[in-house]
């Protein structure tokens, strides 16, 4: 397996996320083109120059590293390095103008095969090495390298020590379908009752960076898309929280507890699959 050097990679990232960026803020208030639209989503164009403008910028600097996004796959589905890109999480609050969305960009590395016929449909086949979260309106970018510190703007980050759900706030989504809010529905009842309170901000990988900030102490959602909690969930472990993932049907659908740590043992029986 050839490396990549994670430094390197840091850099690209964070300029490719940088450059996407100052393209939905340019476009924020302008007239946005749907290029498809449906009950609870929208997709719009400018959803892909942002994904194009991502690409231009990792495929010049590591050319072998595939390509796995919101927009698209490109390159070696084998390859030893892969990029995970969500061009703009929270592309609903976009297109509606509300400024709280963002860039997420991870860069996985694959795990070696088991040599074994027992190998669990959910075992996982990458590991996030890099994470990098930017939102162009606040100008707030969170970084992480596996076995490192996260970062907000170049300064540590730590996951707020809270226990008691009761003094907690809780994010929460509810994806795209009618089969997400049937299970999410049941879930946020039970929160806003039990917790401080609950928050839903629509865009899940600045969820995720906020916990790992300590603004939130948790976040949850069912059906989310790797590519919308790769680098998020990096991060979030590197400032000391807790990322539970696992598979749910859809193509690299999850459902997502992301926390601060000691709340995870009292969210997860609010959180049956």
């Amino acid at each position: 397996m050839k490396s990549v050097r994670l430094p390197a990679a840091l850099e690209s990232s964070i300029a490719a996320a940088r450059k996407a960026g100052d393209l939905m803020r340019r476009h924020l208030r302008r007239t946005k083109k749907i290029n498809e639209a449906s009950a609870h989503d929208i997709k719009l164009e400018l959803d892909v120059r942002c994904q194009k403008r991502i690409e231009s910028i990792l495929q010049k600097a590591f050319p072998s590293v595939a390509i796995l996004g919101e927009e698209g796959e490109s390159g070696d589905p084998t390859a030893a390095y892969r990029w995970v890109v969500d061009p703009i999480d929270g592309t609903v609050n976009f297109a509606y103008t509300l400024p709280h969305c963002c860039v997420s960009i991870a860069l996985e590395r694959r795990l070696p095969t088991p040599a074994t016929a027992n190998r669990p449909r959910a075992a996982r086949t990458h590991e996030t090495v890099i994470g990098v979260v930017y939102d162009p309106f606040c100008d707030e970018l969170w970084t992480a390298v596996r076995g490192g510190p996260a970062r907000l703007n170049g300064r540590r980050i730590q996951a707020s020590p809270r226990t008691k759900l009761q003094e907690s706030m809780v994010s929460v989504g509810f994806g795209k379908g009618g089969e997400v809010m049937e299970r999410m529905i049941p879930t946020f009842n039970t929160l806003v009752r039990k917790a401080r309170r609950v928050r839903i901000m629509g865009a899940a990988a600045l969820g995720m960076v906020y916990v790992a900030t300590g603004r939130l102490d948790a976040f949850m959602e069912y059906g989310l898309r790797w590519w919308d909690i790769a680098a998020g969930g990096l991060i979030l472990e590197c400032a000391g929280g807790d990322f539970f993932s696992e598979p749910v049907r859809g193509l690299h659908a999850h459902r997502v507890l992301a926390s601060n740590g000691p709340l995870r043992k009292r969210l997860a029986p609010l959180y049956r699959p």
